[in-house]
């Protein structure tokens, strides 16, 4: 490669990062404007968008009942699905087919249409699930099912699956007691990328919690949803917390996936 060749590269690379990052650098600079209307630059700088945020107990507690659903919703993902993925993998493989189109649904079908139809099945009957946080956790675990089946999928077909189970039985474990300590290990990777993939679509899901639970269960996006008539310095503040927020998790993944490496 030719040293102009590899600064055109170098340049098409650093344009696209600048595409991708003005738009956040704009709201961070916005979030910490004290004014900012009819001028090229802010009048000012401030934290006090930042301080009114993090110390409103609404906010606080939507943020933490985001968290509460989404772990509640990977949670529910990982025992599910992880025995599920095995057993196909092991002793079903001809089944993976039929799961690559399963795993497809919950896009095919708009999330509108989806959630009228959660709402007319659980409105009422044994088990109202209405305007709770449970309805919530049960879609969203719908939504992650993509996420989660993809990520360890490609993990589990790098593995040697087979001669792993093999070699684990002739040395005197279970089935259960080799998938546990020998496969389950070697898809941690997989299993961080899957969760963390679902972490950050889940956080940011609007749709399915506006319409399910609405005010009565008031989630982040719920939240923001309902400042869109205050101030845009507040609301800025709130996405550049949320991303942080993202990032923070997913840099304590990276950091825990390297240690145990």
């Amino acid at each position: 490669m030719s040293r102009a060749e590899h600064l055109y590269h170098r340049l098409v690379v650093w344009l696209l990062f600048l595409i991708l990052f003005a738009p956040l650098a704009a709201t961070l600079v916005y979030s910490l404007a004290t004014q900012w209307s009819a001028t090229l630059l802010p009048a000012g700088f401030t934290f006090k968008w930042y301080l009114q945020l993090w110390s409103d107990p609404r906010f606080l507690a939507a943020f933490g009942r985001s968290l509460a659903i989404c772990f509640g919703a990977l949670a529910l993902s990982c025992v599910l699905i992880l025995p599920a993925m095995f057993a196909i993998a092991y002793h079903f493989p001809r089944l993976d087919a039929l799961m690559n189109v399963l795993i497809l649904l919950p896009f095919a079908v708009p999330p509108v249409v989806s959630a009228v139809g959660l709402l007319q099945l659980y409105a009422g009957g044994p088990l109202p699930l209405t305007g709770t946080p449970w309805i919530l956790v049960f879609c969203y675990f719908t939504i992650a099912l993509p996420f989660m089946y993809r990520a360890i999928s490609n993990n589990l077909q790098a593995l040697n699956l087979r001669d792993l189970m093999d070699a684990a039985h002739l040395l005197g474990a279970s089935s259960w007691r080799a998938a546990l300590l020998v496969v389950l290990p070697n898809l941690r990777t997989g299993l961080m990328v899957a969760l963390f993939l679902s972490f950050s679509f889940l956080i940011g899901e609007f749709v399915f919690a506006n319409l399910l639970v609405g005010t009565r269960y008031e989630t982040l996006q719920i939240y923001l949803y309902n400042l869109r008539n205050g101030s845009g310095h507040l609301t800025s503040a709130l996405v550049i917390s949320y991303f942080f927020a993202v990032l923070l998790m997913t840099w304590i993944a990276n950091r825990l996936n390297r240690e145990r490496t």
